[in-house]
């Protein structure tokens, strides 16, 4: 049997999607990372997971949590606190790919980004969340949106 490859676009989603709720659980819990890590590794069929993709979004969104908020605090219309956490979650998944892989194309992180507040947000998170990251795609990904 052949080897499955992980780094497709389908594996990259499932990792975002794991990677979004465990970031979404450290937020709420304060669990360590490699803890949810290794139990989403145990409670989940992963074989079809970009696993390294969904170990650097997990463990860097955490480590950098702070620093991606400053990324887009500047284009949110209310206070971080009032921010739901699913919403918080998927905003920081976004701004870290925005600003730590270019090799993603920005519309491809936006449009990964609004599948997960559809699926995991409230009602209409998923416009909100698409236009604080289009925001923040303008300063992260200014030369890429000039050139297309």
């Amino acid at each position: 049997m052949h080897q499955q490859q992980v780094n497709t676009p389908a594996a990259r989603r499932k990792a975002r999607r794991f990677a979004m709720q465990g970031l979404y659980e450290w937020q709420l819990s304060g669990n360590a990372p490699f803890e949810i890590e290794a139990r989403y590794r145990v409670e989940n069929a992963m074989h079809k997971v970009d696993l390294p993709y969904f170990h650097e979004l997990l463990h860097q969104a955490v480590r950098r949590a702070e620093e991606l908020d400053e990324v887009f605090r500047p284009f949110l219309d209310r206070q971080m606190s009032q921010i739901n956490q699913v919403e918080r979650a998927i905003l920081r998944l976004g701004s870290y790919e925005l600003l730590h892989h270019p090799e993603i194309p920005y519309k491809v992180v936006l449009n990964e980004a609004v599948e997960l507040a559809k699926d995991f947000g409230a009602t209409d998170s998923y416009k909100y969340v698409n236009g604080v990251l289009d925001e923040v795609s303008k300063t992260a990904r200014q030369a890429e949106r000039q050139a297309g």
